[in-house]
Parts: C-alpha cells; sequence; structure tokens
C-alpha cells in the first residue's frame, strides 16, 4: 500500500503520473469537471494501448426537467453545450496534432472503448471532486483524488494537486463514488451529435474565399459549407429533413438557367422562415445581384431578428423613410428612390409599400434581383374574389400586379404561404402564373393549356377531359404533356421522351408537332399515363411544395425508423359551448351597448370593417381592455396601444382624429359613457380571470410551462397584475410586447428588460409564464412551455395558427401540448364558432390552416349580417380543391457530416454589401 503525492510545481503530472498508470492499463474510471476533447491531448497514446475502456462521469449545464422530460431535450441541452465551447476554433488554436487528437476521441467513442455520461448542474452541483481508478497493466488497482480536470490545462499548464492511495479501502471508496454518479438515473450518455461533431472537426477544413466556394461541383458541398457552422446547427436543433429538402431543391434549381421557382406551402409550425432565409443567403453568395424580401409589416422585424439568429445573416429593413440594418443602424435615404440603394445584400421591404402603389413600390421594379421572396403570399390574390366575383373577371390586386411585374425581373422566385388557397383554386393557378412570367419551366409557353386556368384546374382535379373514342384524344393528351414536359426524374416515361426527342431537362416545351416522332412504345406509355397524368404530374405539384405536419409526423425515415419529425399532438379545451364563460348582468348589458355603438358607427361610417368592430374586439379580450378603448375614444386617454393587426393600427393611428373619434356622434359618446358605467360596476371580477386562475393553478398549467396570448397590450398588462396578488412573490411573470414594453414581474415589481433576456430566461426554466401579445406569435420558439391559454381569439385566424406554432413545433419535448381557448358566452367569437362548428373542423384538413377569408365573418357576424356572414362559409367547397402530393424526402442531404467550411469572415463580407 502506497501513497503519493504529487504537485504540478514539483512535476510534470501528465508524464510522472497519467501516462505512466495508463500505459496497458485495463480500465480507468474517472470523475472529472467538464467533459473536454483535449483529454487525448495529454494522454492519447496510453489510452490508446489500454485493454480495456475508459468511463468519464462529468458536469453538465443540463437541466433536470430536461433529462426527466426526453431523451432529446437532453440531448438538444449537451449539443448546445458543446457547440457554445467552440471546438472547432480550439482546434484552429490549438496545439500541434490536433486533428489527430479529435480523430482519435471518435474513434475511440464510436467503438465504444471510451463512454462519457453527464450529470445536471443544477442537481449536482459543480462537480468539484475529481478523482479516478485504474486497474494497471497487472491488475493491480491505484485511486487518486485532487483538483486535476481531465483537460490539456490542468494536467499541463495549471497548479494542480494530486494524491495517490492505492489501498484497497481508497480504491473501493473512490469507486463507490464514481459507480454512484455512473449509475445515478440523471446521468446521460453524451449526445450523438457531440460524438459525431468530433469526427466532423477531425476532418474540417476552410475554403478560403468566395470564389473558390463557388468553384465547387457538388452543390450539396457548397450548401453545408456555409450552413453547417451557422447558429442554426451551433445553438438550434439544425434543420429537419423536410426543411433540408427544400433548401437544396431551391439551391440546386437557382444554379441552373430557369432558376427556383417554387410556391413553399409548409403548414404553420414547420419552419418556413429558415428554409426561405437559408435559400435566400446560398443564392446570395452564388450571384452578384440583391435579394429582395416581401412581408407584411408586422413580420418585418421578426424576419430579420431570426435571419441574424438562426444564420448570423446580416440584412436591412426599409422602414418607409430609410434602411436599418441587422445592429438597428440607420442609413438615412434621400425620397423614395433611397429604397434602391439598400446597404445589404438582402433587403426586407413591408407589403404595404406595394399595395399602397407608393412611388418607392415603382423604384424597386427598375432593379434586377437574384431572388425575390414573398411571405404570405396568399395576400397576392384577385379583388373580391371571396365575395361572388367570378374568377376570370376579377382583376389582380395591387399586390398580384406588383409580382406579375417584377417576376421577369428576378431569376429565382420563391413564394411562401400556408394556404395557397383561401377561397378558390384558381388563387392557386394565380400564384403558378406569376412564378411562370417569362419562364416556360412552370406552366410551359404562351401556347401551352396549362396557361388557360379553368383547363389547368380541371386537370389537376384529375377530371375526365378526354373522350374514349375521339381520334384526337392522343393528341390532346400529348399536348398537356409536351408543354411543360416534365423531368426525366417525375417518371421513367418522361425519360424515355427525353432520349428520343433529345431533349435536356432544360428543355421544357417538346413540341406540339413532334408526337409522330415518338416511338410506338413511347406512346403507349403516355396513353397509360391518361387517367392519372393531370392529377399526379401537374405544374401544381411539381411547383407547390407542401407537407403537412400530419405527413411528416406519420412517415417514418427508412435509415433510423424514427418519423421525419417527432409528433406533438394538441388537447383543445374550451371548444364546448358549456365552456364559453358567462357574461354577469352587468357585463351582458355593457356588451349590448358597445354592439349598438358599432352599429351605429357602421351607419354612418366607409372604409375598414375592423376599424367599426374595433370597441367589440377589445371587450372581446377582456373587461379592462373594452374600459381603456371605451376612454380613448372619448378623448379621456392616449392612443389605442398599437400591438394588433398592422393595417387596422396604421388605419387608426394616422386617420383616427378625422375619421373616427372626431366624428363620433353625440349619441355615440351616450352609448361610450353608458359602457364604461356599466364596466365599471364590476371591471375587478372579469370572469375570464376566474378561469385563468383555476387552468393555472387548480390544473397544474403553470407547473408544465405557459404562455398566455392576447391582442391588445391593456390585456396583457392587466392580467399580469391580476396574476401578480395570487401567485407567488417569487414567481417571475414575464411579458413580451412589442415596442418598448418587455419586461418581468418579480415579487410584484415591473422591470424592463429586452425580449431576448426573455427568451433566455424561458429557455432556462427561470421563467415558466409568459404573458405576450401577437409579437410574440410569430418567430419565438417556446418549446419548453408545454400549455398555452388564448385569452382572446383573434379575428384573423392565422393569427390563432401562429400562436399554438409556438409551442408546437420543431423541438417541443412532449407528445402532447394543451391549448385551452376563451370566449365570453354570446359574444361574436362565440356566435362565429357556432357559425363554423358544423364546418370549421373540415376546413382546417383541407387547407392546413384556417385561412384569412374567414376574417370577413367575424365582421359580418359583428355588424348583424349574419346571411352574409353564412354566405362566405358556403362558399368554401366541401373537399380540397385538388389533390397536392406531398413531396417525398427523397436523397437524405447530409449537411451534419461536412468537413469543408466557408470562411466565415469571407462569407460574412460577401453578404454585407449593399445592392
Amino acid at each position: 500500500m502506497t501513497i503519493n503525492r504529487f504537485s504540478s510545481r514539483r512535476q510534470q503530472l501528465d508524464r510522472t503520473f497519467l501516462c505512466d498508470r495508463l500505459q496497458n492499463a485495463q480500465s480507468y474510471d474517472r470523475i472529472a469537471g467538464y467533459f473536454s476533447s483535449s483529454m487525448l491531448e495529454v494522454a492519447g497514446e496510453a489510452i490508446a494501448s489500454m485493454t480495456g475502456m475508459v468511463r468519464v462521469i462529468c458536469n453538465s449545464d443540463l437541466n433536470v426537467r430536461d433529462v426527466e422530460a426526453a431523451k432529446s431535450a437532453a440531448n438538444y441541452a449537451l449539443r448546445r453545450e458543446w457547440c457554445a465551447s467552440e471546438p472547432e476554433q480550439k482546434l484552429l488554436n490549438g496545439h500541434e496534432g490536433g486533428k489527430d487528437r479529435f480523430a482519435k476521441l471518435h474513434k475511440l467513442l464510436r467503438s465504444g472503448k471510451m463512454e462519457v455520461k453527464v450529470l445536471p448542474r443544477d442537481k449536482f452541483g459543480l462537480v468539484h471532486g475529481k478523482a479516478g481508478v485504474i486497474t494497471l497493466a497487472d491488475g493491480r488497482q491505484t485511486s487518486f483524488i485532487g483538483s486535476t480536470n481531465e483537460t490539456y490545462h490542468a494536467w499541463k499548464l495549471h497548479y494542480e494537486l494530486l494524491w495517490e492511495d492505492d489501498a484497497p479501502e481508497a480504491v473501493q471508496w473512490v469507486q463507490e463514488e464514481f459507480n454512484s454518479l455512473w449509475n445515478h438515473p440523471l446521468a446521460i450518455p453524451l449526445a450523438d451529435f457531440v460524438i459525431e461533431d468530433i469526427g466532423r472537426i477531425s476532418q474540417r477544413t476552410v475554403i478560403p474565399s468566395i470564389e473558390a466556394w463557388r468553384e465547387l461541383e457538388d452543390p450539396i458541398a457548397q450548401a453545408g459549407a456555409t450552413i453547417v457552422e451557422t447558429p442554426v446547427y451551433r445553438q438550434e436543433y439544425g434543420l429537419w429533413e423536410h426543411q433540408k429538402y427544400f433548401v437544396n431543391l431551391a439551391f440546386q434549381a437557382h444554379q441552373k438557367p430557369h432558376g427556383a421557382r417554387y410556391i413553399l406551402a409548409d403548414m404553420v409550425g414547420l419552419g418556413k422562415t429558415v428554409q426561405l432565409a437559408m435559400s435566400a443567403m446560398l443564392m446570395a453568395l452564388y450571384g452578384d445581384k440583391p435579394i429582395l424580401i416581401l412581408v407584411p409589416k408586422p413580420l418585418l422585424w421578426q424576419w430579420q431578428a431570426e435571419m441574424k439568429t438562426l444564420l448570423d445573416l446580416p440584412s436591412a429593413v426599409w422602414n418607409g423613410k430609410q434602411w436599418v440594418d441587422e445592429n438597428g443602424l440607420d442609413y438615412p435615404a434621400i425620397g423614395s428612390e433611397g429604397i434602391k440603394d439598400c446597404p445589404r445584400r438582402i433587403g426586407l421591404v413591408s407589403q404595404g409599400i406595394i399595395t399602397s402603389k407608393s412611388e418607392a413600390a415603382e423604384h424597386l421594379k427598375q432593379l434586377k434581383y437574384e431572388c425575390v421572396i414573398v411571405d404570405e403570399s396568399h395576400r397576392a390574390r384577385r379583388e373580391n374574389l371571396a365575395t361572388g366575383c367570378e374568377k376570370e373577371a376579377c382583376e389582380p390586386n395591387n399586390l398580384l400586379r406588383f409580382l406579375f411585374e417584377i417576376s421577369p425581373r428576378t431569376k429565382s422566385l420563391l413564394l411562401a404561404t400556408a394556404t395557397p388557397v383561401q377561397l378558390n383554386p384558381v388563387e392557386a393557378w394565380d400564384l403558378l402564373q406569376v412564378l411562370a412570367q417569362e419562364n416556360e419551366m412552370v406552366l410551359g409557353n404562351a401556347w401551352s393549356n396549362w396557361r388557360n386556368a379553368e383547363g389547368a384546374l380541371a386537370m389537376a382535379r384529375g377530371e375526365k377531359i378526354f373522350k374514349e373514342n375521339d381520334p384526337e384524344r392522343d393528341r390532346q393528351l400529348w399536348l398537356w404533356v409536351c408543354n411543360p414536359l416534365p423531368a426525366a426524374s417525375e417518371h421513367k416515361t418522361f425519360a424515355k421522351i427525353r432520349r428520343t426527342l433529345a431533349l435536356k431537362d432544360t428543355d421544357f416545351n417538346a413540341g406540339m408537332n413532334r408526337w409522330d416522332k415518338l416511338r410506338l412504345g413511347d406512346k403507349q406509355e403516355i396513353r397509360n399515363l391518361a387517367d392519372t397524368y393531370g392529377s399526379q404530374y401537374n405544374p401544381f405539384i411539381r411547383h407547390i411544395i407542401r407537407r403537412t405536419r400530419e405527413y411528416l409526423e406519420n412517415t417514418y425515415d427508412p435509415e433510423t425508423g424514427e418519423p421525419y419529425l417527432q409528433p406533438v399532438r394538441v388537447q383543445l379545451f374550451g371548444e364546448n359551448d358549456s365552456d364559453a364563460i358567462a357574461l354577469t348582468p352587468y357585463l351582458k348589458d355593457a356588451y349590448a351597448i358597445a354592439e349598438e355603438f358599432c352599429q351605429s358607427v357602421s351607419q354612418r361610417m366607409k372604409g375598414s370593417g375592423f376599424l367599426k368592430t374595433l370597441l367589440l374586439r377589445r371587450v372581446g379580450s377582456s373587461i379592462h381592455a373594452g374600459m381603456i378603448t371605451a376612454q380613448k375614444l372619448l378623448g379621456s386617454q392616449e392612443d389605442l396601444d398599437p400591438e394588433e393587426d398592422d393595417d387596422e393600427e396604421e388605419y387608426i393611428n394616422k386617420q383616427k382624429s378625422s375619421e373616427f373619434a372626431d366624428k363620433i356622434t353625440q349619441e355615440e359618446s351616450i352609448l361610450l359613457e353608458k359602457f364604461i358605467q356599466s364596466l365599471k360596476v364590476e371591471q375587478d371580477n372579469d370572469p375570464k380571470y376566474t378561469v385563468v386562475k383555476e387552468i393555472l393553478i387548480d390544473r397544474g398549467w403553470l407547473d408544465l410551462g405557459c404562455i398566455i396570448f392576447s391582442q391588445y397590450f391593456d390585456s396583457v398588462w392587466w392580467l399580469a397584475n391580476q396574476l401578480t396578488r395570487d401567485l407567488s412573490p417569487q414567481e417571475i411573470i414575464g411579458i413580451y410586447a412589442g415596442g418598448q414594453k418587455s419586461g418581468h414581474i418579480r415579487n410584484g415589481l415591473y422591470t424592463r428588460c429586452d425580449r431576448e433576456n426573455l427568451k433566455e430566461m424561458v429557455q432556462s426554466g427561470e421563467i415558466r409564464l409568459l404573458l405576450g401579445t401577437d409579437a410574440a406569435s410569430e418567430g419565438l420558439n417556446l418549446q419548453r412551455l408545454g400549455t398555452l391559454i388564448n385569452l382572446d381569439l383573434p379575428w384573423n385566424p392565422t393569427r390563432l395558427e401562429q400562436r399554438k406554432g409556438r409551442i408546437q413545433r420543431i423541438g417541443q419535448n412532449r407528445e402532447t401540448v394543451y391549448v385551452y381557448n376563451m370566449r365570453y358566452k354570446g359574444s361574436v367569437e362565440d356566435r362565429v364558432r357556432d357559425l363554423l362548428s358544423d364546418r370549421l373542423q373540415s376546413i382546417h384538413q383541407m387547407f392546413g390552416q384556417i385561412p384569412d377569408t374567414l376574417q370577413t365573418i367575424w365582421i359580418d357576424e359583428a355588424l348583424g349580417d349574419r346571411e352574409v356572414a353564412k354566405q362566405t362559409i358556403d362558399k368554401f367547397p366541401e373537399q380540397h380543391p385538388f389533390e397536392m402530393k406531398y413531396n417525398q424526402i427523397q436523397n437524405k442531404v447530409n449537411w451534419e457530416s461536412c468537413t469543408q467550411v466557408l470562411d466565415s469572415s469571407d462569407r460574412k463580407q460577401a453578404l454585407l454589401k449593399s445592392w
């Protein structure tokens, strides 16, 4: 039995102790601090000589909730922790033989000769106790304790003390400590991602310039080189297979002469923004012309923030007067022509600039683009289509007209919408027409049958448009097939046709007169496709990329046996008639007065239906919001808070004094006074609050983490202060809102803070109750929260989908999330729900979400036009107008193992260039 004492002041610990003991050793059990790739920098050769295993138990910043919730949550936390340590930088700045060290470590971890487990720090605190047991080559055992961690710096550079004791009782004592940690139920294996990333880094090389990157022949390698070390991979989950599929498809199409022309129609919550932004980044690097992104005004800053956060992608937003870059710096512009001087390769512009037919929009049409991206592109549609205008007679609205004009001026054009069909299938054809301007790939040339909406839609629906005994049937079918001719990859028949006619995949018109040049076998194969060609190989299928959550959750990856998307079910509450919240007599009277007020305003005022129903919508949110609104309309308060739909709020802020508040009649003022008096009686007894408190506390939703949404900051602020009085003083209530209104309440005190801080507090588990306006319904990842309460139901149905998408999204750890929808009994919301009760589920399943056009139903019902509302509902088809094929996920893209990386500074410089 020997006791040895070691000090780094007296001797080099790695040589005199570690490497000597591990040479040909049978096993090594180690309690360490944090896992580090530098372990093999010290003892690599000695560990390689060992005949048995190395087992390391170490610290992690894992949260116990993550470990207990699901393996995926723990693995994600380990992934983020590993990437945050910037191992690739350690390799660049490390010591000689760094790549070899990473390669050896990867081999050991993959082979199972080395195993690593980690413990959550918030359960065990920091693992300050450093110890180990080594079974030597001859079978003897020795143990050690001390300050030495399992890192290069600890064994070679730091001042460390180490005490070795080979007494059996000492070895047994250390071994028991190791075993208790190693076998603890909260100890989890090192994530597979970390192991594979060590292997990737061992082969990592840097592409020195954009020019060298452009010369790469493999487009998958090109994309991977720019993507694999972006924040979405190093700080988030990376991309799912359906996302990689689209980015790869769009980028490869962009590299061809015809460019990428697609409609991305994924359901809400499947990550359309990151797919489009990543495509924009690759196209910006590949070409030299500008990238223009058109989005609804409320989403401008969310887009910019998400690009910066997920992709480290610089961009500039046109705020109507000047450009504002990703760091908030302004670039003063002279007049509307300044919109052409974007200081970044990627410029974000509000669709309002287009719909208002501003002078700036005209200037945009003078430029040529690498790519134009349009979010919420279903807003580009024919006017009055929902109100009965015949589809061919309806004129395009300003946005649709603008897209027709700008389409020929861009190489690639990507349109995004979860609902390419709102009411009429011609809307999807219109979007294809936008893509097809001066581009024969989409709908063929000007003489193509697909250029006729009625015939194209009939063909796409699979309708029988050929007569069986018509002698011209074959030639009529050929007219549909030949122009545009599908790619060879679509079907073996098209591949044969292209070989026979010597056509490349970039040749889209096979020629209407070339039927006779086909072989007999080719003709027969085309006849065999007659019944299915229209529904299975039409341009809608080729250019509308649509994946539903249901499809991805129920389709399994043949390689892994796992679904392409981890299922997240939604359990809805508050949907039954009995769940509507009853109003007290005074509140019922106030609601009736609000309806009378809105009716009066409607009769004397033209313009926005949203403006006419303002009071009803706000009192439908909360009594407090209704009270504040009435007081503001009477001029006793400041302007209304700008938290709702942008188009409406812009109208209110600019024209309220001349068009609304100043024109309130004496009779309407009396109604508002009566309304306020009725609410004052019970302003502290809003029945919604009772339900919220019961759900959070009695049903345990607070323990699962909850976000509560309202359209109005007035309602959010009222609810936050109510909850502060009834919840524990230590419970932090987060408030996520627009402008400078975000913050949190702790111990009854409100502290303003940045929205990024709120996200981090939710992510860490410090905040489990977040109250948000619809500023939180886009681009905010709240996977840690498992429940959602809608304090009010927005009349724009897309908002409801976006809210749900905050928790039913990629990365959610729970198999089921809970959503509670609140409404007052007899309110507009309650009555519209009754109107839609028979059709709502079928409409949702048909279109993937509730179309925006349904918002008119709320307005019609609020203004007493129930019959008009019914007519709008009746216009919805009973089944989908045509079947959209869900794209198969084939030829999986493996960017995760990409070893060539584009130099980050060179990439950044290219994206910082101006238009």
